[in-house]
């Protein structure tokens, strides 16, 4: 958290002028074109995007705020932890190239499912793990993951990710989205300093995805 906050605020800093997107609705799983939705919380939502933007059938990704109570929150509102919104990643997939089931496998290696609250060095509510289901078969299959990873996990600690309905997704701001491609430096630095990968490798093993 302090590692991000100090990295946005001298991006701010530096003038630069930047717009908000405006905030949506969540919609059904659908969006046209035979597309669907998949909606995940993983800790910080900068190091969410790119471990689904490179997969074959995944269309676009999206980083945003869901789960909580307040209407179009902003950043510094969630980031105090009162809103009860998590910090999330909208995924726009097409199912023909790629399944649910494969989205779910990548999330779970992308993420620590066994502590609450707390993502690596992001402490705090909005930093949980969970999904966020959209209908009763991605509710059913998320389920099913979950269930086939306490009996395949190569560590001990119990799982605690949430499988949850899910709600309103609210985008988050222009500056957060892609915030991996439009600021190398200042992501590279937080992903390292914040120790993401190393638990990665540590959780995972073998199968921990490659750094992004």
């Amino acid at each position: 958290m302090i590692v991000r906050t100090t990295l946005l605020l001298g991006f701010l800093l530096f003038g630069a002028v930047l717009s908000r997107q405006t905030r949506s609705e969540a919609r059904a799983d659908t969006t046209g074109d035979n597309l669907s939705k998949a909606i995940f919380a993983g800790g910080c939502f900068w190091c969410m995007e790119p471990a689904f933007d490179s997969i074959p059938g995944v269309v676009s990704t999206k980083v945003g705020y869901t789960g909580g109570v307040k209407a179009n929150p902003t950043y510094d509102e969630v980031c105090m932890g009162n809103t009860g919104h998590a910090e999330a990643m909208e995924v726009v997939y097409d199912p023909s190239k790629i399944t649910y089931k494969k989205l779910l496998d990548i999330f779970w290696h992308n993420i620590d499912p066994t502590v609450k609250d707390q993502q690596f060095c992001d402490e705090g509510t909005q930093y949980r793990t969970a999904i966020f289901f959209i209908g009763p078969q991605q509710e059913r299959e998320a389920k099913e993951s979950k269930a086939e990873l306490d009996k395949t996990k190569p560590f001990k600690a119990p799982i605690v990710t949430e499988i949850v309905p899910a709600s309103t997704f609210y985008p988050a701001e222009n500056y957060h989205q892609q915030y991996c491609k439009t600021h190398k430096l200042a992501y590279g630095m937080y992903r390292i300093n914040c120790g993401r990968d190393q638990r990665l490798r540590q959780l995972w093993g073998a199968t921990a995805p490659a750094s992004h």
